[in-house]
Order: C-alpha cells, then sequence, then structure tokens
C-alpha cells in the first residue's frame, strides 16, 4: 500500500499517524528527498528506503503515537558502517534527515436519525474535518442529493441505513461522540440503553424535552444503569443560549456546544 492510500484509509476511520518524509540526503540513500511513508500504532504504507532507518522511524513514529505528540520532529541517519543502529547496517554512504509529522486523528461524531434537523447537522458537521457517521433506520431517507452535499465536504461521511441501528455503536471507537435523534422515542431509548452498555464514548447526547428526559431516565434506570451512568447523557442537546425550533437553529446549536468539546479536548 502507498502511503497516501494509507493516510487516506486512517483519516477515513479517524486513526492517528505520524507522516515521514525524508527532507534532506546528502550522498548516496535508497530513496530520495521527498519520499513518504505513514506510521500507524499497527500498520504502515509507503517506504523511505527500508532497513535500519525505516526500521528506526517507524520505532520514533509509534512513540510519538503513545506520548500523543502534536509537534513535528526530525532524525537524521548515517548510513554507513560506523553509524549506531539497532536494525542492521545501510552502507550507502549518504546521510539522510527525515521529518516526522504527527497528523492527528479527527473526531468521530455519529448522529442517529436523519429526519429535519440529523440531515441539517450533517450537512453542518461534513464541512469540519470529522469521520460523521449519519444512521437511519429508514430506506430511502438520505437521498442521492444529500449523499452528494455531503461528500463535498472535508469530514470523511459515511451512510448507514440499519433495521437495528444501535448495532452501529459496538464499532465506533473508542472517544466517539454519539448524538441521537431518530423519528421514534423507542428507538432513542434503545441507542441510549446501548450507548451507556458500550461505554468509553467522549459524549452521548438525546434530543428532546425535560419530560422525555425524566421519562428516559427512569426507563434506564429500570435497566439496570446507575444514576451516575445515565449522567453522562446530555438532554436536551446543544448550546443552552441559543433558542428557536427551527431544524437548522437546533442544528446550529448541536453543533455550537459540538465544538466546545472539540476545542476543550485539544491540548
Amino acid at each position: 500500500m502507498d502511503w497516501l492510500t494509507g493516510l487516506t484509509s486512517a483519516r477515513s476511520t479517524g486513526t492517528a499517524g505520524i507522516l515521514a518524509t525524508i527532507i534532506e540526503v546528502r550522498g548516496h540513500s535508497p530513496r530520495e528527498a521527498g519520499a513518504k511513508m505513514f506510521v500507524t500504532a499497527d500498520s504502515s504504507s509507503g517506504s523511505i528506503g527500508g532497513g535500519n532507518m525505516e526500521a528506526t522511524v517507524v520505532e520514533r513514529a509509534r512513540t510519538m503515537l503513545a506520548a500523543g505528540a502534536d509537534a513535528m520532529a526530525e532524525a537524521e541517519f548515517g548510513l554507513n558502517e560506523h553509524a549506531r543502529v539497532a536494525y542492521g547496517t545501510q552502507c550507502c554512504g549518504g546521510t539522510v534527515r527525515v521529518l516526522l509529522e504527527p497528523i492527528g486523528s479527527r473526531p468521530t461524531v455519529a448522529v442517529f436519525g436523519a429526519g429535519h434537523v440529523g440531515q441539517e447537522l450533517a450537512r453542518i458537521l461534513s464541512r469540519n474535518e470529522v469521520t460523521l457517521h449519519l444512521a437511519d433506520s429508514r430506506r430511502g431517507i438520505v437521498d442521492d442529493t444529500l449523499a452528494a452535499t455531503l461528500a463535498t465536504g472535508p469530514a470523511s461521511v459515511h451512510v448507514h441505513t440499519l433495521p437495528a441501528p444501535e448495532t452501529l455503536i459496538a464499532t465506533l471507537p473508542d472517544d466517539a461522540h454519539v448524538l441521537i435523534l431518530t423519528h421514534d422515542h423507542a428507538e432513542d431509548l434503545i441507542l441510549c440503553d446501548a450507548a451507556l452498555r458500550r461505554g468509553g464514548f467522549a459524549s452521548i447526547g438525546v434530543i428532546g424535552s425535560s419530560a422525555k428526559w425524566a421519562r428516559f431516565r427512569k426507563k434506564l434506570a429500570a435497566e439496570g444503569h446507575p444514576e451516575s451512568t445515565i449522567d453522562r447523557i446530555q438532554c436536551p442537546i446543544g448550546a443552552p443560549d441559543f433558542t428557536g425550533k427551527h431544524p437548522a437553529v437546533i442544528a446550529l446549536s448541536v453543533a455550537a456546544d459540538l465544538t466546545r468539546i472539540f476545542q476543550k479536548a485539544t491540548p
């Protein structure tokens, strides 16, 4: 797999990685300046020349990922028999400088419900650097026009038509943001229950009034969820200083509140 395919795949799934680029070559080297490879915690794609240099770069990249590094770093390698190595000698005779550039993971947002508010919210989120899942149990609710619109933004968009949308919950990454706003209160409750049982999410929100949430709290408690766990769900969703019930206004409110969460999570 080439480095660009690896990077694109990682971005689509919200996986962090390190882009390694040869930025200077003095003398002889297996690869030229500009050669790249992309490294994640469990895979790599592309090549900057193999041997000790590449193996060391992979090791350093994964150390950076494990530490959550967000600053670029450089590494220099002497390709001769006198250079200190950990993975075998390279005798090309040159010196190579490599730039290690963190490519952070995108936030993952799962919107359950592609009704009026869900569609407006998806349009806004698709204009952001996120991995967006839009799920609905109804066939044909996301038409070709909407799908094409969502595809034009920088977000990686995945549209799901699922008879049982709660099955998507188990496949989402840790630290995903879950927003529940389906057409059916019973479906909303099932999704709330599934999200709490799955655990590990950065945030969970469900659309609704205080009366709806009071009923949900009782039912979730009856399912065995402790109060402290139920408190992880935000209802109603959105920024409290936004008013209005138009779908676009609600979507703006939810997107604004979610942006605040993103910013708080960014070092």
